[in-house]
């Protein structure tokens, strides 16, 4: 596992906008920190509009939304199997967007 994998997950049930259910997550965590118990990942989506913090992937030939502003920690064991892995301009356009979100310089 390091960052960038994208993998299979099912996210609890919770109310109002969040995501939820079975998707996928792309791993934002640094590798450094991977051993850890719990994981950060962005939550992807097939039918979010389009927007400057939702740097599009391909998934199984489909483009797919990253919800970077849905980042969030999740338990290790709630990874399912990986799907695939970000390519460099994916990874790229992915870094711009959590930089956007969490205001990094």
């Amino acid at each position: 596992m390091v960052r960038g994998d994208v993998h299979a997950i099912t996210l609890p049930r919770r109310r109002g906008r969040v995501q939820q259910g079975r998707r996928y997550a792309v791993i934002v965590q640094a590798d450094a920190l991977l051993a850890l118990s719990t994981i950060v990942v962005c939550p992807t989506s097939l039918s979010a509009s389009p927007a400057s913090f939702h740097p599009e992937i391909t998934l199984d030939g489909q483009p797919t939304q990253v919800l970077c502003e849905m980042v969030g920690a999740v338990d290790a064991r709630a990874l399912g199997e990986p799907v695939g892995h970000l390519s460099l301009d994916e990874q790229r356009a992915l870094d711009d967007a959590l930089q956007l979100v969490l205001d990094l310089p």
